[in-house]
């Protein structure tokens, strides 16, 4: 199961930089995860402050 950010997001950008395949990127005032690439390791979770990766 691939993560997916939630509407909590504040585009801090903080999980981007965690993600060890680069599947998050800017989306339209939040970040978002490529499904496909992600590998569902949960370090957009633990990097985040606002709890938005969540599982799918």
């Amino acid at each position: 199961m691939a993560y997916v950010i939630k509407d909590s997001c504040i585009n801090c950008g903080v999980c981007a930089g965690e993600c060890p395949v680069g599947a998050i990127s800017e989306g339209d005032g939040i970040h978002v995860v490529d499904e496909a690439t992600c590998i569902d390791c949960g370090a957009c979770a633990g990097a985040c402050p606002v709890d938005a990766p969540q599982q799918a």
